[in-house]
């Protein structure tokens, strides 16, 4: 492997389909390689290990305590920690960025990468979304994971840059294990708009930069104070007309549609099913939460 100043963290559950052409990706840039999977049944293991990569296991909770305990157990002497997920690769481009950074980069405490996503086999191009910027690149002992149970970003306290190239998120599991996982997803993100309502816990969100602190502002702010349906409605179209969705043809229809329109309608309706329930039963949000959405705050 190249650099000797890079670690890349790969969190894992039932990757063996993904997990060597990550590997691959980060060849170049990456002095080691550690692998934190949730035990998975299949074979990621093997697939880690004949690749050169440390591998160990934690129960998994939720991505942000998954990361934050993959960057504890982090061997010391690494000078940047670059994290990505099994099911996404770095462009050649983007590699190249990142070893001039930790070869001669010594202002920034961490870096943006744009992210884009393909679905169905196509990169989606359009809908104002993609590419996303996210902030994976960072000095070790700089960075940690904001606790969430979703949408969850790495802060670092010193400069931050961007770097040219992209992350390319490209799944090639089935579209139910797509919907399955969206689903999931979606009780997670129920859970923070409901900690939010509520005002549990001290639920703050720390202060993000850039694309994302304006993304999450919005939604916050605006978003989330709107009737349902029509806010739901209109960010499909907004995404799908205004913003050319269609352009990314049939794959981009079922994108959008899914995750744009179907995916925020779920949260929304989950989110008015646990309050209904809450109304109902007399129930704390914490036993609303594991009752409706198998979450155990």
């Amino acid at each position: 492997m190249g650099s000797k100043e890079l670690i890349v963290v790969i969190l894992t559950y039932n990757e063996e389909k993904h997990l060597a052409r990550c590997i691959a990706s980060v060849l170049d840039v990456a002095s080691s390689i550690l692998v934190v999977d949730s035990f998975s049944t299949d074979n990621t293991r093997e697939v880690a290990e004949k690749h050169g990569a440390a591998f160990v296991q934690n129960v998994f909770v939720n991505q942000a305590q998954q990361i934050n305990f993959a960057l504890t157990i982090i061997p010391s002497g690494f000078k940047w920690v670059l994290r990505i997920d099994a099911d996404e690769y770095l462009s050649p481009s983007l590699a190249e960025s990142i070893s001039q950074v930790i070869k001669h980069n010594d202002s920034h405490d961490g870096f943006y990468l744009k992210r884009r996503m393909a679905f169905g086999g196509r990169l989606i191009n359009y809908g104002g979304i993609f590419p996303v910027e996210v902030l994976r690149l960072f000095r070790a002992g700089r960075g940690i994971c904001e606790e969430r149970w979703m949408d969850e970003h790495i802060l670092v306290s010193g400069k931050v840059g961007s770097l040219q190239g992209e992350l390319i998120d490209d799944n090639l599991n089935t579209l139910t294990w797509w919907i399955q996982k969206h689903n999931q997803y979606s009780n997670r993100e129920a859970v923070e708009i409901l900690l939010r309502r509520n005002k549990l816990r001290g639920k703050v969100d720390m202060p993000l930069a850039g694309r994302a602190g304006l993304k999450r502002l919005v939604k916050n702010k605006i978003y989330a104070h709107l009737p349902v349906v029509p806010k739901v409605l209109a960010y499909f179209l907004y995404r799908y007309v205004f913003r050319f969705g269609f352009l990314d043809g049939k794959q981009g229809f079922a994108f959008h549609f899914l995750q744009g329109f179907w995916y925020r309608f779920l949260v929304e309706a989950k989110v008015q099913e646990v309050e209904r329930y809450m109304a109902a039963n007399g129930d704390s949000l914490d036993c609303a939460a594991e009752k409706i959405l198998r979450i155990k705050l």
